[in-house]
């Protein structure tokens, strides 16, 4: 007869001598990535000593720190002491940033495969995907990569069988039960629906990412190529804001 076995969190992970991985769940859900997020307020509100970075993930951060300061086994036992902590599970000051999104044509091929892998209306697909307001779970693989969480189930559609050595600038894709946008143009597996004109990711300004872990995003469909460029122009010459509610 097979046990099962029960894990129990957290979990740590050595990378390197100046990395510990610390492990709060083994899924994507709201409630373990608000442990991750509350864990890592917790650890800044008591500013320990040699912590250069803390990097948050859908179920897991990893706090790069100083060995000289701090040693690994300090660290962990640090991180164990702090875990039942209570805190204010509330994000008060969560930002939703609006982000523009032309659905469809050439901005976004896969669109009619995702329609017909649903079994909905090229319309409907649309309408569920901009009426969400999406939690920005983590910034990865390529700079200011949004992962985000809560796309509605029913329009959940596999990765590509092939991916795409190329995917365009902004554009918005589907892939499982996620939902997110190419900040800069990178090989990708996702399904593209669309395209925003917006720059998510500019080295330049002093926010490089336009979003940032515990946001929100909401896709806000533009209905003409002309809009889109329109943007697109604004936002090259910096004249162009995004709304944030």
């Amino acid at each position: 007869m097979n046990e099962t076995v029960v894990i129990e969190y957290p979990e740590f992970a050595s990378m390197g001598d100046s990395a510990l991985m610390v492990i709060a769940g083994g899924s994507i859900s709201y409630e373990i990535n608000k442990t991750v997020h509350n864990m890592i307020s917790v650890i800044d509100d008591q500013d320990w000593p040699g912590i250069k970075e803390i990097v948050p993930t859908y179920s897991s951060f990893v706090i790069h720190f100083d060995p000289i300061q701090f040693s690994m086994d300090g660290l962990i036992e640090c991180v164990k002491n702090i875990w039942n902590i209570e805190t204010n599970s509330e994000n008060t000051s969560a930002r939703t940033v609006l982000i523009p999104t032309l659905y469809g044509a050439d901005y976004g091929p896969d669109l009619e495969s995702v329609s017909e892998l649903t079994e909905l209306s090229v319309e409907e697909v649309i309408d569920i995907h901009s009426k969400t307001d999406y939690l920005v779970y983590a910034l990865g693989f390529s700079p200011g990569f949004p992962y985000l969480g809560g796309l509605d189930s029913k329009i959940h559609c596999p990765r590509l069988g092939s991916p795409r050595v190329s995917v365009p600038r902004g554009s918005v894709a589907i892939a499982d039960s996620q939902t997110g946008v190419y900040p800069v143009s990178s090989p990708g597996g996702w399904r593209l629906i669309g395209r925003t004109p917006v720059s998510m990711f500019d080295p330049s300004r002093v926010n490089p990412s336009l979003v940032t872990p515990g946001d929100y995003i909401r896709f806000v469909p533009i209905e003409s190529e002309e809009e889109y460029t329109f943007i697109l122009d604004s936002s090259a010459e910096g004249k162009y804001e995004v709304e944030v509610q």
